[in-house]
């Protein structure tokens, strides 16, 4: 399987080099970082490091090596600003002793502007900052990517509530790509682990970060498979271990393909997602100049916008809709290649990450999704 190491590895090795040239060691062009829970390191190449503003901070530089040829963070250039604040030992309030600010071209939480970074990620720090930080202070870590509000443009961040640049939502020390064959055999075997050891009933499958990311904040109490692009031959593999049934958790813009037959998922391969409304806009008779406005438009985010704007009802009718065909598409899917009664459920969540979608049998699960 072609791999590399994922994005808060990689932000965690500048950050490294910049804080021990700021206390004053020498600089090496690599840092060993270490990884929460596991007993190994791994070897992280630094670029360059300098002292800035009479010494008070120093900078350190990277380029991400995700190791993934479609990867939006292959080779991102990578900033990352240490400096000491001392603690007051009259302010009562507890803070942590690394304060991470998102810098130019990092991605924020839109409602919040809190700096989108994930758990792991903040593990990772810790892990290998916290021991170099000196007695009586506290880290600033400021970190910036340069050409980030640029690449995120390219993404389905903004989707997510997430603006102003690249997230920091690695969760594993390691990348794999979702495209590549050997990620579907990553998956089956996540699958296979859970009903060697009895557990038959409800799964739940979800396409990339922000789907985990968002199934895991909303604390969904089943067992979780992210599945990359390779959807259809893992439903079909589940309904081969008799699963009994297969939630698929997802973005509207990603499980829309699964209603036009197209089971893996990835770009580069297929995309026929405004076809693909237009002709279930057309079998729910939206009004002809309206389907004609959406044939035009090149993401399914404008669509739903356009769709809204014309009749909210309408909308969320039609996007009922889609969730239904999806649930049968991958029904008649899994049929061809092996005779199955097994439950598929769609529940689909829109670009502010908020759950609004269900088809049939996705209502009787979509309580499972509500956050605590």
């Amino acid at each position: 399987m072609k791999k590399g190491f994922s994005l808060p590895l990689w932000v965690a090795g500048a950050a490294r080099a910049a804080l021990k040239k700021l206390v004053g060691f020498p600089f090496k062009n690599y840092e060993l970082i270490k990884i929460p829970n596991e007993k190994k390191e791994i070897k992280i190449e630094i670029h360059s490091v300098g002292l800035l503003k009479d010494d008070s901070h120093a900078l350190g530089i990277t380029f991400a090596k995700s190791g993934l040829d479609l990867d939006i963070t292959q080779n991102l250039e990578i900033w990352t600003i240490a400096s000491l604040e001392k603690i007051s030992f009259n302010n009562p309030v507890q803070t942590d002793q690394i304060n991470i600010i998102a810098g130019s071209g990092v991605g924020v939480h839109e409602k919040t502007s809190e700096i989108c970074i994930s758990d792991f990620a903040k593990k990772v720090l810790n892990e290998n900052l916290l021991d170099s930080i000196p007695a009586g202070f506290n880290l600033k870590l400021e970190i910036i990517f340069p050409n980030g509000a640029f690449l995120a443009e390219r993404t389905s961040n903004k989707s997510f509530g997430i603006v102003d640049g690249l997230s920091i939502i690695g969760t594993s020390a390691e990348t794999y790509s979702s495209a590549s064959p050997d990620q579907l055999e990553k998956a089956k075997t996540e699958l296979a682990t859970l009903t060697k050891k009895g557990f038959k009933e409800q799964v739940v499958f979800v396409i990339g970060e922000n789907g985990l990311n968002l199934a895991k904040t909303c604390n969904v109490k089943l067992p979780i498979i992210k599945v990359g692009n390779w959807i259809g031959p893992l439903i079909v593999d589940a309904a081969i271990k008799n699963v009994k049934t297969v939630i698929l958790f997802g973005y509207h813009g990603k499980l829309i393909k699964l209603a036009g037959g197209i089971f893996h998922t990835h770009n580069h391969l297929a995309d026929a997602r405004i076809e693909i409304l237009v002709f279930l806009a057309v079998k729910e008779k939206i009004p002809l100049e309206i389907i004609v406005k959406l044939s035009y438009l090149n993401t399914i985010d404008e669509a739903l916008l356009l769709l809204e704007k014309f009749n909210k009802s309408k909308a969320d009718k039609l996007f009922n809709s889609l969730s239904n065909t999806i649930e049968k598409r991958s029904f008649d899917y899994v049929n061809r290649y092996t005779k199955t009664d097994m439950k598929i459920a769609a529940i689909i969540f829109d670009r502010k990450r908020k759950i609004r979608w269900s088809g049939i049998n996705g209502k009787d699960y979509i309580a499972y999704f509500q956050s605590d």
